[in-house]
């Protein structure tokens, strides 16, 4: 058995990560705030303009009647041959299951994929994600400079260090460059897999389709992960400790006063041609839908982060107990110790 010098030492250690642990979880609470905030602001802009983009096709020829052909690139669909998956993971740890769930739900993916004979292209936003991929796939370079290579994974760009402030730009550069290579025919089809962020208890992982657009406004979602039973229990215990809300804030009115633009009985008169039109609001509509899947994946973590350190301060508060009690039984079999030698020393005189 320990002495008690040796088990004060392990209590003051706990105590010392259960205050870590406990500050760690109010920062989250607070970022996750503050990530709500974020995303509830961006929405607006995202419904009127997945409003204004429905009304345009109910009211102009998204295919040329003289060809046949979409007018726009992002509208033609094709045989899935070359795939671009990017990967929406954290940049830092001490979030529970986030990264490792997501990471295996890519890998799950990759591996139907990979046995269907497509070639897969990963990009991967989150240091957590780039670290684990490039462990296990070449990049980009490394393959251009393999003489003998075959149609495989590859790890084709990352963003690290972007999710801590995260802004529109960013997401309208990753749009951009997907956007270009999908319009040349260098790719098929883009996914997005990240983590869908409703409220504390109301989250899953989602694998979804970017490119083609197949309906404005809908999201096309191929694979789901929901929350297990467990999971939704323990992160409701640690928004009611940090005080966090748990309903998903309401967006009635704003979807009301986005889809009266699209349903008014009005025959607008646009003054560009569809061909433009599409050519300057679908890239934006991309470009919207990858800044939202950033947001809801920012949040997403930050809530799987309170989660996590509350579950490590209650573990904490159970070792401090235990090693009280372990050290309460070791004074007490010592002082008995003392007393048994004292009085054997008495009887011996």
């Amino acid at each position: 058995m320990p002495n008690v010098l040796d088990i004060r030492r392990r209590i003051r250690s706990v105590i010392n990560t259960r205050q870590i642990t406990k500050a760690m979880k109010m920062v989250s609470a607070a970022k996750l705030r503050r990530a709500q905030e974020r995303a509830l602001s961006a929405r607006p802009y995202a419904h009127m303009l997945t409003s204004v983009l429905q009304s345009l096709v109910s009211r102009a020829e998204i295919y040329d009647p003289e060809t046949g052909e979409p007018r726009h690139a992002l509208l033609a669909q094709r045989t899935e041959k070359n795939l671009l998956l990017i990967v929406v993971t954290g940049d830092k740890g001490l979030a529970g299951a986030f990264n490792a769930n997501i990471l295996k739900t890519a890998m799950e993916a990759i591996a139907a994929w990979s046995t269907e004979g497509k070639k897969v292209e990963i990009e991967a936003v989150g240091r957590k994600g780039r670290d684990f991929l490039r462990r296990r796939f070449p990049t980009a370079e490394a393959e251009a400079g393999d003489t003998n290579r075959v149609p495989r994974t590859t790890l084709i760009g990352e963003k690290v260090g972007v999710l801590n402030r995260l802004e529109y730009g960013i997401a309208q550069e990753i749009a951009k460059r997907v956007i270009e290579r999908y319009s040349q025919g260098e790719i098929d089809s883009v996914y997005l897999l990240y983590n869908e962020f409703k409220s504390v208890i109301q989250q899953r992982l989602v694998v979804e389709v970017a490119l083609p657009i197949t309906r404005i406004g809908v999201y096309d979602v191929k694979q789901v992960r929901e929350q297990t039973e467990k999971e939704k229990i323990e992160a409701r215990k640690a928004a009611v400790a940090a005080g966090v809300g748990m309903r998903p804030p309401s967006e009635e009115k704003i979807v009301a006063r986005a889809a009266r633009f699209g349903a008014e009985a009005v025959d607008y008169i646009y003054e560009q041609p569809p061909a433009e039109l599409f050519r300057d609001l679908l890239p934006r509509y991309v470009s919207v839908q990858i800044f939202h899947a950033l947001l809801e994946s920012v949040a997403a973590e930050h809530a799987a982060r309170m989660t996590a350190m509350e579950a490590a301060t209650n573990n904490a508060t159970d070792m401090i107990d235990s090693l009280t009690l372990a050290m309460n039984r070791a004074r007490q079999a010592k002082i008995t110790k003392e007393i048994i030698e004292i009085v054997s020393g008495a009887a011996a005189l």
